[in-house]
C-alpha cells in the first residue's frame, strides 16, 4: 500500500462544508492557533485578555481558519476540568463570532460537551487530538452537529505520550490506526474528515521526520492532510532552539510538508506560513 505513493506535490479536489459554505481546498491554507490557555507550550497565557486583537491580526495576515483551544495538550500537561475548558473556550468563540461573523472557527477539544457548545456558539469544525479515544461520545456528537472533523493520531495520552513511544513502522501503524477510526466515522455519517498524523503526539524526533518524509503516503485516505509542527520539539531538538526561537525551523518543516502534500498548515505565526505557501506555489505553479 505504502510503496505505491509516488506523487509528492499538492493536488486538491477536496471540499468542506463550513457554515453552509462549500469550501474548496484548491490551494494550501493556514489554520491559525488561538490558545486561550495559561499553560500551552509556546503561547500559554499570551492571548487570554486580547483574543480579539490577536484573532484580527491573524485574519488580516491571511488565516483561513482560527483554531481555538482551551486545554493544553503539550507533553505531560495537566488537563483542566470540563467546566474550566468551557469557561475558557465559549467566551472566545462567542466574541469572535460576533466580531468576525465571516471567519471560520475551529474548536480544539477532545470533549463532546465542549465541541457541542462551541459549535452551537459559532465554531464550524472540531479538531480532536485523541481520535475519539478520550471521550467515547465525541464522534456521535460530531455526527449530530454535522461539522468537519480533524482526525489526529496520538499514541497514549498527553500525560504519557512522550514516555518512550514505540513503533515498528511509524507511518504504516499511524495509517492503520487512523484507517480503523475513519471507517467508524464514515459509518456515523461524518463526511468531511481532515487527516492529521499527529506530529509530536507520541513520537520521537525520528518518528516525526519519518512521518514528514512520508507524508504523501497519507494520500491513501483521499482526504485533506493537516500538518501541525509549529515551534515543536522536533524542530528544537535539531536546531537547539526553544519554542520562542523556532520560527525559522517551523518555516522549513512547513515547506517540506507542502512539498509532500499537506493542505493545511496549523501554525502560531500566520504571516510566515502564508508567505511559505506563496513561495511553494511560485515554485510549483501547477
Amino acid at each position: 500500500m505504502l510503496n505505491g505513493a509516488k506523487d509528492t506535490f499538492f493536488k486538491s479536489e477536496f471540499t468542506l462544508n463550513l457554515k453552509g459554505d462549500l469550501v474548496t481546498l484548491d490551494s494550501p491554507v493556514v489554520m491559525g492557533i488561538l490558545n486561550v490557555t495559561p499553560d500551552s507550550f509556546y503561547d500559554g497565557g499570551k492571548h487570554l485578555h486580547n483574543v480579539l486583537n490577536h484573532a484580527e491580526r491573524m485574519l488580516k495576515e491571511g488565516a483561513w481558519m482560527l483554531d481555538i483551544g482551551g486545554a493544553s495538550t503539550r507533553p505531560g500537561s495537566k488537563q483542566p476540568t470540563e467546566d474550566e475548558e468551557l469557561r475558557r473556550v465559549l467566551p472566545a468563540v462567542e466574541q469572535l463570532t460576533m466580531q468576525f461573523p465571516e471567519a471560520y472557527l475551529s474548536v480544539d477539544t477532545y470533549r463532546s460537551a465542549v465541541a457541542k457548545e462551541a459549535v452551537e456558539a459559532g465554531a464550524c469544525l472540531v479538531n480532536d487530538v485523541s481520535a475519539g479515544s478520550l471521550d467515547p461520545a465525541l464522534h456521535q456528537t460530531v455526527a449530530n452537529l454535522g461539522v468537519p472533523y480533524v482526525l489526529m493520531h496520538m499514541q497514549g495520552t498527553p500525560q504519557t505520550m512522550q514516555q518512550s513511544p514505540t513503533y515498528q513502522n511509524v507511518t504504516q501503524e499511524v495509517i492503520q490506526t487512523l484507517s480503523q477510526v475513519l471507517e467508524r466515522l464514515r459509518l456515523l455519517g461524518i463526511a468531511d474528515v481532515i487527516i492529521d498524523p499527529g506530529f509530536g503526539f507520541g513520537k520521537t524526533k525520528e518518528h516525526n521526520y519519518t512521518l514528514l518524509r512520508e507524508l504523501n503516503f497519507f494520500k491513501v485516505f483521499d482526504a485533506p492532510i493537516l500538518a501541525g509542527m509549529s515551534r515543536k520539539r522536533m524542530i528544537n531538538e535539531v536546531l537547539e532552539t526553544t519554542p520562542e526561537t523556532a520560527l525559522n525551523g517551523t518555516t522549513a518543516v512547513n515547506m517540506l510538508a507542502l512539498h509532500n502534500g499537506a493542505h493545511i498548515l496549523r501554525v502560531h505565526d500566520v504571516k510566515e506560513a502564508v508567505e511559505c505557501i506563496k513561495i511553494f506555489k511560485a515554485y510549483n505553479p501547477a
